[in-house]
């Protein structure tokens, strides 16, 4: 019987051991406090990486927008320098043709004063004639353009009036008389051509 008893007990014992339902010790005030310490701790850290990973997409933001306000500044920077470069090949004979043109003024003036009937003249006459046309080559060859509007509507834009003179036989505002030619350097006006204007009689 005593054998039975200690078996059953052993049984009992076994039963006890394996039952579910034991006791789980809780955590501490303190465990509980530093816990929730510790897990604040981690989205603390959560929130700043949040933070500096916004501030620097603005930072490269803000590079990206600096690098193409620089990248736009050079652009325009040589954009300028190549037309000034341009505008000094088209306009830098400007201050040289302003000075040659007195001398063409005089070939022509010496043209229409000569006696070109007469013979001893014809030699001389021929002379100047040759270089004025020479000189005017070369104008050319430079894109100079002579101004002789003789004939044509007067262009405020292109030509100085120097007087007007009643005529019934033109229209109103038509160039008479040229009294000296007009230039132009590649489209540049370098001087108007000073005229003689109709008005109605």
């Amino acid at each position: 019987m005593a054998k039975e008893r200690s078996e059953e007990e052993q049984i009992e014992t076994g039963d006890q051991a394996a039952d579910p339902a034991a006791e789980v010790e809780s955590p501490s005030p303190e465990e509980q406090h530093a816990a929730e310490e510790a897990l604040n701790e981690e989205l603390a850290d959560e929130s700043a990486q949040d933070a500096e990973i916004a501030s620097l997409h603005e930072q490269l933001a803000q590079h990206k927008d600096m690098v193409l306000r620089a990248q736009a500044e050079v652009q325009n920077a040589r954009r300028r320098a190549q037309q000034d470069v341009e505008k000094a090949h088209k306009f830098g004979v400007e201050k040289l043709l302003k000075d040659l043109l007195p001398v063409v003024d005089n070939l022509e003036r010496a043209l229409s004063t000569i006696d070109t009937e007469h013979e001893a003249h014809k030699a001389v006459v021929e002379g100047v004639e040759l270089t004025h046309k020479s000189f005017i080559d070369t104008l050319v060859k430079y894109s100079v353009e002579v101004i002789n509007p003789a004939g044509e509507p007067f262009d405020p834009e292109l030509h100085q009036a120097m007087t007007q003179v009643p005529n019934g036989d033109v229209e109103p505002n038509t160039v008479l008389d040229v009294f000296q030619k007009g230039y132009r350097l590649n489209g540049r006006l370098i001087r108007p051509a000073m005229v003689v204007v109709s008005k109605a009689p």
